[in-house]
């Protein structure tokens, strides 16, 4: 069914020094800094939202690996999946930045279509086609542009969303939609077919990168189905549906790539500033990695397996640095896209749909890096908050935590991404190295809330 919409709306390895520790999951509240005069590793460089031309990308000439790189040689650059569109002067280019470290978790598998219950169509159709079928009319693009008041402006962006109800809700990333936030920009969502609405914010969480939306006098829309991203395999089949380069219902297919990559966004702040220098929150995310095509305008989109079902946000892409010679830069999709997974959003979803204070877990620690010449490469707790999760279960500044459940943690993003795909009250089981000596912990997750706002 088409919904009925309120108005349209106009068109090798050197040694090296541990990281700067920094807050895990918003437990404390200083800066990130190292301790000391100790030497520390250069300092990214973030790229900012483009007005025009070619996405920005990194400083670094080296391409791309599939190994984890050394932490002191960011050779590569993440950056939202969102297109920011110059509105008056024709250019598009890549949104704000991402960074992301190598994690190789996940277990191989083999993949498993099942179309049973979907309807494929002609002979000549494939799952994928099937898949396609199914979910998009569940898809949209989601356009941001300025108001008719508001001159101050001439860019907006272009994402996508999910339809979550059939009355309009809609979910799609924050960093799509947070320019809207402070005023001054009308949300405009595109339905498959053609037909156009207008949209408010619901509620949005900048730590999880998610928000949900309303379209203004829709109905008997197609919601789509949510799925368990728990259950998902390195090596399976997956399809991604969006808009990239503003192209609406775009289809691409791929596999699991890896499970488990942390990526940090680094895009948002509570005003809605799409500006990298404003952010409010710093925690990774436990991504899905795909390569399906997934290039900027692909944001919010889902990453569905083969029986229709959504198993996660598009969210992020990679790209290679810029070529000093000749000035030029690799942009679009080169098979490293990453996904918030759906069962790690659902709570969030559901807390903005019922306008709730969006809840994280936190272990109330600060972390680093641990050093590369240790035994183990694992996060080190640089300093344990009394009477917090990790400080209750008997964990001490200097521990190196190596291991959350049966996951491998190699680094202080791992831990933190971790952490976040845990909701607040589980208890999970901590591997951590002190004085040379393995030892576990059973750790209670604590609880922090974050203004979505």
């Amino acid at each position: 069914p088409q919904p009925y919409p309120a108005q349209a709306a106009a068109e090798p390895t050197p040694p090296q020094q541990p990281e700067p520790q920094r807050p895990l999951s918003g437990d404390l509240v200083t800066s990130s800094g190292g301790s000391g005069g100790d030497a520390q590793p250069p300092a990214p460089t973030w790229a900012s939202p483009a007005a025009g031309g070619l996405p920005p990308y990194g400083e670094s000439t080296t391409p791309l690996v599939f190994e984890p790189a050394p932490r002191n040689a960011k050779n590569r650059t993440l950056v939202t999946a969102a297109l920011v569109a110059a509105l008056v002067g024709g250019g598009v280019g890549a949104g704000v930045s991402y960074a992301t470290r190598d994690n190789g978790s996940g277990n191989a598998a083999t993949s498993t279509v099942d179309t049973s219950g979907l309807d494929t169509g002609s002979a000549n159709a494939t799952a994928v086609t099937a898949v396609a079928k199914k979910v998009l009319p569940s898809v949209v693009t989601i356009t941001v542009a300025p108001s008719a008041s508001n001159s101050s402006s001439t860019s907006g962006d272009i994402g996508t969303g999910i339809i979550l109800t059939s009355t309009g809700e809609i979910l799609t990333n924050n960093h799509v939609i947070s320019t809207a936030a402070a005023g001054g920009y009308t949300i405009t969502v595109t339905f498959d077919g053609g037909v156009n609405a207008q949209a408010t914010i619901v509620d949005r969480d900048p730590t999880s990168d998610l928000a949900v939306i309303q379209a203004q006098n829709v109905k008997d829309l197609t919601p789509a189905t949510l799925g368990d991203s728990t259950s998902v395999q390195v090596g399976q089949e997956v399809v991604a549906i969006g808009a990239p380069l503003g192209m609406s219902n775009t289809v691409t297919s791929g596999i699991v790539s890896a499970l488990n990559r942390p990526v940090i966004p680094e895009s948002d702040d509570s005003s809605g500033s799409s500006s990298t220098t404003a952010s409010t929150s710093v925690t990774a995310l436990d991504a899905i990695q795909t390569d399906a095509a997934i290039n900027p305008g692909n944001s919010g989109g889902p990453l569905i397996n083969m029986s229709g079902e959504v198993i996660g946000i598009d969210s992020a892409i990679a790209s290679t640095g810029s070529n000093d010679l000749s000035g030029s830069s690799e942009s679009g999709s080169i098979g490293l896209g990453f996904a918030i997974p759906i069962s790690q959003a659902k709570p969030v979803i559901s807390e903005l749909q019922a306008k709730q204070t969006p809840t994280h877990a936190v272990l109330g620690v600060s972390v680093q890096d641990a050093s590369t010449t240790a035994t183990h490469t694992g996060a080190m707790l640089a300093q344990v908050t009394s009477g917090g999760a990790a400080g209750s279960a008997g964990l001490k500044n200097g521990d190196e935590v190596i291991k959350i459940d049966d996951q491998e943690i190699d680094g202080s993003d791992a831990l933190e991404a971790a952490v976040h795909s845990y909701r607040p009250g589980t208890t999970v089981q901590i591997q951590y190295i002190r004085n040379g000596q393995t030892a576990t912990a059973n750790v209670t997750l604590g609880s922090a809330v974050d203004s979505s706002s």
